[in-house]
């Protein structure tokens, strides 16, 4: 197995190196885009996404955390994820023309049709990736990744350039799909078998049925205002949105899904041999927090200057929703890790119930907000992560047994180093305005403020990261000398 140091590393490269396509290719589709194009597909998106909760039922999940992995096991995964990934194909097939014809928006069907292929293509590619996971080999799941995202990227890129629209972000997913599935052929196991079983399918089953309830959930609740708001307003409205909420969820791809993906593993790893992970998750949760509340507190001071640098002029409506949306996910930064945590000690059946009291509060207050206009939408679901925050807290507490007084520490230490992150941020805020006119300056040296702030507050407060930092720069350090 990789180190859990090493597996951290390899899931950061991971992640940033798909971030930095992602930022690249998407301040190119928003030019090239309209926020109307780019609304059809996100609504597109967010209607599927309740069907990609339930694309395997869990049953990588299952694979992950299983302690006794025999044939017969794997056999069941297979056939689950296999059998639902053309069953959900079949669905939005038929679902295509009548969604279309909902919105009004002929569109959609187009982009619906492709996913269906998506889907038939992509458990070729599942269980492999559950058992990477499983066996932390993060350096074989960043090829796996990057190389999809690459090509994937490439071909939206071309198709958008050449006057596709909307489609040509989904026929991009489909190229990703296709290479990610064909390179994960290469590290399947010779060992796991290609023939589907039932045998232990009841298992597999019972496991996941809990985890995709909660997955159902949870994207009802999330994608709930951009729903609203395509039906209530409009696709401008939708767009403007996905991409304020798309920008504070940058931070999600920066930090948070590495950390998770190796959470998983690490979690339920410690908890097979000690039984105990409560000093790891409050660990994790001070790498989140950090990390989380400075990038958060940066976005909101210079929202309008990665907006313009990003986006372009035509994306200004949305820097005020991208502030309001970064103070919410403030509250969620400290609980971001709790349903990894649940899992891991295998309570789904708290995560279910967590999930049903958050996602009943969101959907309330979204419903509420969306008639208001983007602002008061967003104030609502700042409150509903505040809610949700409190919820998820007493949950995991409950199951991984820390102190209060740990977290508390925990989480004083990150905000003191968030405070100094924030110091140029700051100061470009106050001496060249919330809108400045020269935006990738004001970006670059809020940006540079930031780095430097941080790492002085990660050092002089001897914040866990400090852990992570030192090693990393020693053997940085170590190569540059000459041999």
């Amino acid at each position: 197995l990789m180190s859990t140091h090493k597996a951290i590393v390899f899931s950061f490269l991971d992640r940033y190196a798909s971030l930095g396509l992602g930022i690249v290719s998407s301040m190119i589709i928003a030019r090239i885009l309209t926020p109307a194009e780019i609304g059809t597909f996100s609504v597109t998106m967010v209607l599927l996404a309740f069907l990609s909760t339930v694309r395997d039922f869990g049953a990588g999940e299952y694979l992950v955390q299983e302690k006794d992995l025999t044939k017969q096991r794997i056999q069941a995964v297979w056939a689950v994820q296999l059998g639902l990934g053309l069953f959900l194909a079949l669905i939005v097939l038929v679902a295509a023309y009548p969604v279309a014809s909902f919105y009004n928006e002929p569109k959609m069907a187009d982009i619906m049709l492709v996913i269906a292929v998506n889907y038939a293509i992509n458990p070729f590619g599942s269980l492999t990736y559950a058992y990477l996971i499983r066996e932390m080999r993060f350096d074989s799941i960043a090829l796996i990744r990057f190389s999809g995202t690459l090509v994937g990227a490439l071909v939206s890129l071309a198709l958008a350039w050449q006057g596709y629209g909307p489609i040509s972000l989904a026929l991009g997913m489909l190229t990703s799909t296709l290479v990610s599935a064909a390179t994960s052929i290469y590290f399947r196991p010779k060992s796991f078998p290609w023939l589907p079983g039932l045998a232990e399918v009841g298992r597999v089953l019972s496991f996941g049925g809990k985890l995709t309830s909660t997955s159902l959930m949870n994207a009802f609740g999330s994608n709930t205002p951009e729903l609203v708001l395509g039906k209530l307003q409009d696709m401008v409205s939708v767009g403007f949105y996905s991409r304020s909420s798309g920008l504070v969820a940058m931070f999600s791809h920066l930090i948070t899904s590495p950390i998770m993906s190796v959470a998983m593993s690490w979690f339920a790893k410690q908890r097979r041999e000690q039984g105990d992970f409560s000093e790891s998750f409050l660990k994790a949760t001070s790498y989140i927090t950090a990390l989380g509340w400075s990038f958060c507190c940066a976005l909101i001071l210079l929202a309008h200057p990665i907006t313009r640098v990003l986006y372009g002029p035509q994306w200004d409506a949305s820097v005020e929703v991208t502030r309001i949306l970064a103070v919410g996910y403030i509250f969620a930064a400290p609980v971001a890790l709790s349903s990894v945590a649940l899992i891991a000690a295998g309570e789904a059946t708290k995560v279910f119930k967590a999930t049903a009291m958050s996602t009943a509060v969101t959907v309330a207050l979204a419903a509420a907000g969306a008639s208001f206009g983007l602002s008061i939408l967003a104030w609502a679901m700042t409150g509903t992560a505040v809610v949700s925050a409190l919820i998820w807290i007493r949950t995991v507490q409950a199951v991984v047994k820390f102190q209060w007084r740990d977290l508390l520490s925990v989480m004083s230490r990150s905000a003191v180093v968030s405070a100094f992150s924030v110091l140029g941020p700051l100061v470009v805020f106050i001496y060249l305005g919330a809108e400045p006119q020269n935006s990738f300056v004001a970006l670059v040296l809020g940006g540079v403020g930031c780095a430097v702030g941080f790492l002085v507050g990660v050092i002089v407060f001897r914040h866990p990261l400090k852990e992570e930092l030192v090693p990393l720069w020693v053997r940085f350090r170590s190569r540059l000398k000459p041999s």
